[in-house]
C-alpha cells in the first residue's frame, strides 16, 4: 500500500537527460520525505537526492556528485516524486530506487538507506560514452 513504483529509466548518451518518476501508492501512510538512491555495479547503495514537503516549506537535498545536474521535485496532487537528470555521465549508470520513510525532521540524515521503510523495485539508467 505504500510501496513506491519507479519508472522512466532507459539508455542515453553522455550529456543527455532523463526524468524518473516515483508513484508512491499509499503515500499518506508515510512521512512527507522521499529519497532517490542508486546502486552501481560493485558499489553500495548511495543516496542521490531527497525531498521534504511540509506546510509552507520544501527542503531538497542532493549528493555532491549530482548537484547542479539533478533536480528532485514532487507533484503533491498525485503523490509523485520526480528526479530530472541532466548532463548525464557514464558514472551515473546504476539502478535507481525510490524510497520513503515513516518520519523525518530537519536535522535528520537523509541519505542512509537503512532509515527508509519502503522501497521500489528500481529502474535501470544506462549512460553510454
Amino acid at each position: 500500500q505504500v510501496q513506491p513504483v519507479e519508472s522512466g529509466g532507459g539508455s542515453v548518451q553522455a550529456g543527455g537527460s532523463l526524468r524518473l518518476s516515483c508513484a508512491a501508492s499509499g503515500y499518506s501512510y508515510s512521512s512527507n520525505f522521499m529519497g532517490w538512491f542508486r546502486q552501481a555495479p560493485g558499489k553500495e547503495r548511495e543516496g542521490v537526492a531527497g525531498i521534504y514537503t511540509g506546510t509552507g516549506v520544501t527542503f531538497n537535498y542532493y549528493a555532491d556528485s549530482v548537484k547542479g545536474r539533478f533536480t528532485i521535485s514532487r507533484n503533491n496532487a498525485n503523490n509523485t516524486v520526480y528526479l530530472h537528470m541532466n548532463s548525464l555521465k557514464p558514472e551515473d549508470t546504476a539502478i535507481y530506487y525510490c524510497a520513503t520513510r515513516r518520519s523525518w525532521r530537519r536535522g535528520d540524515s537523509w541519505s542512509i538507506p537503512r532509515e527508509y521503510n519502503y522501497w521500489g523495485q528500481g529502474t535501470q539508467v544506462t549512460v553510454s560514452s
